[in-house]
C-alpha cells in the first residue's frame, strides 16, 4: 500500500477494484487550520481508458494493482478487432479498439515492442514503446527549398494515423512518430 502523499505522475494505483495510471498530480495545502493536505490526481483506467479527477488527503492508504506486463507482437486487425501474440508462451488474444483506445492509431501488421498489461490474470490493454516507425502513404507533394525548421503538412501514415511532417517529406518515407503525443520526430533510422 502507497498514502496519497507517495503520488508521482504514470504511478499505477487500484481504486474500487479498478486499475488506474496516474495522469497528473497537485498537492493543495488548505487555508483552514488544522486541515489535511489535498492530492488532486487526475487518473485514467487502464481498462476502459476513461479519465477523470480524484481528491485524496495525503494520509489515505491506496492499493497498488497487481499488474502483469509480458511482451506481445500485433500480428492483425479483422472484423473481430486486434490480434496479439505473447511473445514469450505464444498465445494469442483479441482486444477490441474501445479496450484499445489512441493505441488503435499506431498498430501496423509485425510491430513489436509492445507490452501487454495484464490485470487479475486477463489482458486489459496495451502499452506501445515511446515511438514507433511508420510509412508515409499520402501526402502533399515536396516543397522546394523546404528546410526542416519550415512549415509542416499533414501526412497520412500506414497505420491510418495522420500527422504533421516537415514540408520536405514525401510519401514512401518512413518516419519516427512519438506514440504520447502523435508528434513526428523525424526520418526513421
Amino acid at each position: 500500500m502507497i498514502t496519497a502523499g507517495d503520488f508521482k505522475r504514470h504511478m499505477r494505483i487500484e481504486l474500487e477494484g479498478e486499475p488506474y495510471t496516474i495522469l497528473d498530480v497537485r498537492f493543495q495545502s488548505p487555508s483552514a487550520r488544522g486541515a489535511s493536505t489535498l492530492v488532486k490526481a487526475k487518473v485514467r483506467n487502464l481498462r476502459t481508458q476513461s479519465v477523470f479527477e480524484k481528491t485524496f488527503k495525503t494520509s489515505d492508504r491506496i492499493d497498488e494493482p497487481q499488474l502483469e506486463m509480458r511482451p506481445v507482437q500485433f500480428l492483425y486487425r479483422d472484423e473481430e478487432g486486434f490480434h496479439f501474440m505473447d511473445t514469450d508462451s505464444y498465445d494469442q488474444f483479441a482486444l477490441g479498439g474501445d479496450d484499445l483506445g489512441d493505441a488503435a492509431d499506431y498498430l501496423v501488421d509485425g510491430l513489436g515492442g509492445i507490452r501487454s498489461v495484464v490485470f487479475n490474470a486477463k489482458v486489459i490493454s496495451i502499452e506501445l514503446p515511446q515511438t514507433v516507425d511508420l510509412t508515409i502513404v499520402e501526402t502533399d507533394p515536396v516543397v522546394k527549398g523546404a528546410t526542416a525548421q519550415a512549415q509542416t503538412k499533414p501526412a497520412k501514415l500506414e497505420s491510418g494515423l495522420t500527422v504533421q511532417v516537415p514540408a520536405y517529406m514525401a510519401a514512401g518515407e518512413r518516419i519516427t512518430v512519438d506514440t504520447r503525443d502523435a508528434r513526428c520526430v523525424g526520418r526513421a533510422k
